[in-house]
């Protein structure tokens, strides 16, 4: 991919040389497991000798409890807003220093306006992709279980047990991710699902308990494959990755349909965010790569392989029409004033919210 502006690339290229004098030619980065391409990364480093070394992770609070050691050796990391805004507090990053950043002038404003909740100013994240967390399921399976009156648009399909219950033969995923269960639970029981109140948490606790022996399995990143094999039909996911299972099985051709859903109720819309560790250990290197992520042909690139939305507005242009078509993926101004955000949890709430969450999967 290439800058689109002369003045532009030069003013990579001073960045990338002062940089480069300085810092060994490496850059860390922890990421989620199955986000990105790896093409991207090999023409970063062809283009600019910055080798990148490149961990996954699997859940925000894996992220988070390395972060909070301090000492990981990472120079980006991506930690989504809800947690940002916490480890921010925490002086967990290091602001950015936009005047290398060039690229930044790319960016949407209408997804900056709502990542601001999370990183006032944008000052320490540029936003990676965004997107909501609903319900994917096999059509043909829950036709059979529950006929053609199934409520696919609805959470009842999942909170209700008279519809879930009749889904755990065919198999039923869910996130184990307290920071997303809790708010869609909120949110059907008619609360704010960034309530703190400990006691409608203990209640959207007790929702999950009812369901809980029709859920065969809580885990992020599993749920795409089942889905895809046919091996489950319905789950609780992140929509890139249920799009991801939805495009699996059709190339597998195996007689297998995924569809996504975003529930008529509301669901929550998420970002992951890209930020610089205080403690980087090449922090000059950190800021050319997210200046070349920024760059509306490599942002683009990165959402026609992973099937989420990106904070990038100048990268539409090159996004495949499978993408920027999909309401799934990039919901029309409609459906968008139905998301919901969430901000962090205090560490006492924290605690509650751990404890009645290990108690739902223990089934307790």
């Amino acid at each position: 991919m290439r800058i689109l502006f002369t003045a532009t690339v030069a003013a990579v290229a001073l960045v990338a040389g002062s940089a480069l004098a300085q810092e060994e030619k490496v850059v860390n980065v922890f990421n989620w497991s199955d986000y990105i391409d790896d093409s991207i990364l090999e023409d970063f480093t062809k283009e600019t000798g910055i080798k990148v070394v490149y961990d996954v992770f699997d859940s925000n609070e894996v992220l988070e409890t390395k972060l909070l050691a301090g000492g990981t050796g990472y120079d980006v990391v991506v930690p989504t807003g809800s947690f940002l805004s916490r480890q921010i507090k925490a002086g967990v990053f290091m602001k950015l220093d936009k005047d290398k950043l060039p690229n930044l002038e790319n960016m949407w404003p209408e997804i900056q306006e709502r990542t601001d909740k999370y990183d006032p100013g944008n000052d320490y994240s540029i936003n990676y992709m965004w997107g909501t967390t609903g319900l994917a399921y096999n059509p043909e399976k829950i036709k059979a279980a529950l006929g053609d009156d199934a409520p696919v648009d609805s959470w009842d399909l999942l909170f209700d047990p008279k519809y879930v219950s009749k889904l755990a033969d065919c198999g039923v995923y869910v996130l184990d991710a307290p920071t997303e269960v809790f708010p869609a639970a909120l949110n059907y029981l008619g609360y704010d699902p960034d309530s703190k109140d400990v006691d409608q948490l203990r209640e959207a606790a007790d929702l999950w308990k009812k369901i809980r022996p029709y859920i065969r399995k809580f885990h992020n990143s599993e749920n795409i494959n089942a889905l895809a094999n046919g091996d489950i039909c319905l789950a609780h996911g992140w929509s890139g990755d249920m799009l991801q299972a939805r495009d699996r099985a059709a190339e597998a051709d195996n007689g297998v349909t995924v569809e996504y859903s975003i529930p008529k109720e509301g669901a929550l819309m998420w970002f992951d965010q890209m930020a610089i560790p205080a403690d980087a250990p090449h922090p000059d290197n950190a800021h050319i790569f997210l200046n070349y992520i920024m760059r509306p042909e490599v942002m683009a690139k990165a959402s026609n392989y992973v099937y989420y939305a990106n904070g990038n507005l100048a990268s539409q242009k090159f996004l495949e029409k499978d993408v920027i078509g999909d309401p799934a993926i990039y919901p029309s101004a409609e459906t968008m004033k139905n998301l919901y955000t969430v901000t962090a949890y205090s560490p006492k709430v924290t605690r509650v919210v751990t404890r009645e969450w290990t108690s739902v999967k223990s089934g307790n």
